[in-house]
């Protein structure tokens, strides 16, 4: 049996090297345009959001293969964008922060994304937030790896925290909720609007080059401060705001799991609160505010993209170009009891995802010739888009790096071995190139996607959210399966980046079609508290741990979750 799937498999991959051969001989070399939201959740109109009004990502989304439960490797943004820029994993890009090391001296010489497209000839650029600024990026964005030019980064950009939000006095606050009248701004515009501007100059330089380019935008929004256009709130009024179905703290949450959101509670608007620390709660009125001024940011990013793929059709590069666009992790709008990133919970780990490839995606451009119109969102009213090819399967950010390099027609990077510091260029992922050939005809049980979190402590502290590396004691890995969420949180040492799989400080495990919001932790009640014992009698080696909380998911899946036979199998586990 396993040798016929694995002659299956391999035909499956013929046909699709094939396939792919002969569609980019008729096409040419194919374009890329990468777009990346920051702290975007699946809040949109093609994700089945009845509240957010999306119409330019939705528009992308009809004609793209739509991955609906893509993952983030871990819930900040330096970590996941390293790692999905690199497809690596946090444990092998040795970054758990925003401000401990560049990854090509503490871990090794990975060869990026853009990178590996910019030693195949390709004119690389990068507009606003791809990499993390600061030391993560060697306070370059990477350059010059893997950019052809410096990166660009929006003047404005410079007031981001500044007393800028007027508030209910008449005075300039540094507040969390910030819609203002752009014309009064610093410089008269805002970030995003600047790197759109950008990125469509660059467009047009583009249109007379000879080389191809892979183009990456990054957009600020809808990360905080909510600094926005005034008009986008108006989009979402505040009556018809509504608080999450679950907005308290659960009863078997462990302490170490919370996040305490002290990036918001630094903001003037929310100090005024005086919020209890940790778990607050915030009150109800302002819930429902950061609520509807997080929509309207995505409302505005949503803008900013639709002009972006305006000009791409414009200039005439939609018939040859693909179209990425993602986030790079969620972000917690008040469900269990929580606000902004920093867990393992799916609303801060799951993320958009959407590939356009022309002619294979889709083939229709439309009336007018262009593959993407702009939509005024104020102008024309809302209509449901139905995604293009939806893949239901668990797919994670880590896949990014091989599935667009087999679509543009380079070789994918291979598997890495393990340890992988001395390996320049392979993955950590796996290519999802052939969802776009064969479309999914079930949900894969096997998929799934691995996160991490790291902790100082085991109670919420001031530094719980972004902990220093050298203060991380605890490290969240978590596994996310079609069924399962499933976390352990084990003790570790920075000095030598040792997580103890042995030291099982406290553990996660929602079923999710019983349970899909997360809030009814079964780890340690009665059928489940052999998953704690079975770990307790482990080698603790860390590069094994996603391979342990694997073969615990697997031996869920096969005998029952509610079974009180878990431990025969769960004894079995790899490193015992």
């Amino acid at each position: 049996m396993h040798r016929l799937m694995l002659i299956k498999k391999t035909l499956l991959w013929i046909l699709i090297f094939f396939e792919l051969y002969f569609f980019k001989v008729a096409r040419g070399k194919f374009n890329v345009l990468y777009i990346m939201a920051d702290d975007l959740r699946p809040s949109l109109g093609c994700y089945s959001d009845p509240l957010v009004k999306s119409p330019n990502i939705d528009q992308l989304a009809a004609k793209s293969n739509v991955f609906l439960n893509a993952y983030a490797q871990q819930a900040l943004c330096g970590p996941s964008r390293t790692s999905l820029l690199t497809s690596r994993r946090p444990d092998t890009t040795k970054l758990y922060d925003n401000s401990d090391s560049y990854w090509r001296i503490h871990a090794g010489n990975y060869t990026t994304l853009p990178q590996y497209f910019k030693s195949h000839g390709y004119t690389t650029l990068s507009v606003g937030k791809i990499f993390h600024p600061g030391i993560v990026s060697n306070h370059t964005d990477d350059y010059p790896y893997s950019w052809s030019v410096p990166p660009y980064h929006p003047p404005s950009f410079h007031y981001e925290r500044r007393k800028v939000c007027k508030g209910p006095d008449g005075k300039l606050h540094e507040n969390l909720l910030c819609a203002v009248n752009v014309t009064e701004m610093p410089l008269g515009t805002l970030p995003d609007i600047e790197n759109t501007e950008e990125a469509i100059r660059l467009l047009r330089l583009m249109e007379k080059s000879e080389s191809p380019f892979f183009l990456a935008v990054g957009y600020y929004k809808p990360h905080i401060p909510f600094r926005i256009p005034q008009e986008f709130v108006e989009l979402y009024p505040l009556d018809e705001m509504i608080l999450p179905p679950d907005p308290d703290v659960p009863q078997r949450l462990p302490s170490v799991a919370y996040n305490p959101w002290t990036d918001i509670r630094e903001r003037e608007d929310v100090k005024a609160l005086n919020i209890s620390f940790p778990y607050g709660p915030i009150p109800k009125d302002f819930q429902l505010q950061i609520r509807q001024h997080y929509f309207a940011s995505v409302s505005y990013v949503d803008a900013q993209v639709g002009k972006l793929l305006n000009a791409l059709g414009d200039l005439g590069f939609g018939g040859n170009t693909i179209v990425v666009f993602t986030s790079d992790h969620g972000w917690s709008l008040g469900e269990h009891g929580e606000w902004a990133k920093y867990s393992t919970f799916d609303v801060a780990t799951r993320v958009p995802l959407m590939v356009y490839v022309p002619g294979l995606t889709s083939a229709n451009q439309g009336s007018s010739g262009k593959a993407f119109s702009f939509v005024d969102v104020f102008q024309e009213p809302s209509k449901q888009l139905i995604p293009g090819h939806i893949v239901k399967s668990v797919v994670e950010l880590v896949d990014l790096f091989p599935t667009i390099s087999h679509l543009a027609g380079l070789h994918a990077p291979k598997e890495c071995p393990q340890p992988s510091n001395h390996v320049r260029l392979c993955t950590e992922g796996e290519s999802r190139a052939r969802t776009f050939y064969r479309p999914e005809t079930h949900v894969s049980e096997e998929e799934m996607a691995f996160s991490q979190c790291p902790r100082p402590a085991d109670t919420p502290q001031l530094n719980s959210d972004q902990p220093r590396f050298k203060d991380v004691r605890v490290l969240g890995y978590s596994i996310r399966s079609s069924q399962y969420r499933y976390t352990l949180w084990v003790g570790f040492q920075p000095d030598n980046f040792y997580a103890n799989m042995s030291n099982i400080h406290a553990g996660e495990l929602y079923l999710l079609v019983e349970d899909p919001d997360q809030d009814h932790n079964l780890f340690g009640l009665g059928g489940y508290e052999v998953l704690s014992h079975s770990l307790g009698q482990q080698r603790s080696v860390m590069s094994q741990w996603s391979e342990i909380l694997q073969h615990h998911i697997t031996c869920l899946k096969e005998h029952g979750p509610r079974k009180q036979d878990l431990h025969t199998c769960l004894k079995h586990s790899p490193g015992v």
